[in-house]
């Protein structure tokens, strides 16, 4: 089975792409849609003990914890040492189950996969881009979104281009969704040619 790693910088259309795949048939486990989940279950009381106030009607209220961390840097370490283990055994159940269901593949979206070692844990990386002008565009039109925070998300992520250079395939979604999803096909069929060879 291969383990498809797939990530992108803030608004490069990471979300859309997985849903692309998911389209085709391969499973995707969406590591944000893992905490988001986790957020209303298991890591509320460890969020709460680590971040005093940070939880609110028995849910991490994410604006909250958010400012926590604004105002303490070393807060995303201790916030990561409590999210990681979880989503990452949420990740090892999902990979169990679609092993022994017979996938021949399927998509670990994980945002920060370069940054967390996640590049470590798959097989082939998909790295989802387009031009910086679409990008910027795209974050700024979000609810909430100031250039200020976007600089700080882009702080944490590795460079687009890095990213690029170290994929194993390129999704450019500065076009229509039709033609991502042509590219997402086209993926699909080149992984399972190389199986075919392989076995």
């Amino acid at each position: 089975m291969i383990r498809i790693g797939l990530t992108g910088s803030i608004g490069m259309g990471k979300s859309t792409s997985a849903k692309l795949f998911a389209a085709a048939g391969i499973p995707v486990n969406d590591a944000d849609a893992v905490v988001h989940d986790l957020y209303s279950g298991e890591a509320v009381p460890l969020v709460e003990a680590a971040f005093p106030g940070a939880t609110n009607d028995g849910k991490v209220d994410r604006q909250e914890l958010s400012r926590k961390l604004g105002g303490d840097p070393s807060g995303f370490r201790r916030l990561e040492a409590i999210v990681h283990p979880l989503v990452r055994e949420r990740e090892r159940q999902f990979l169990e189950r679609h092993r022994q269901a017979g996938a021949d593949m399927v998509v670990l979206d994980i945002p920060l996969l370069f940054e967390t070692g996640g590049d470590k844990r798959v097989d082939k990386i998909v790295v989802v881009s387009c031009d910086p002008q679409i990008q910027r565009e795209r974050v700024l039109a979000r609810p909430g979104m100031t250039e200020e925070k976007f600089n700080m998300i882009l702080s944490r992520q590795t460079p687009d281009a890095e990213k690029r250079a170290r994929a194993d395939y390129v999704i450019d979604t500065g076009g229509s969704i039709e033609a991502a999803g042509e590219q997402v096909k086209e993926i699909i069929a080149d992984l399972r040619r190389k199986l075919q060879v392989e076995t």
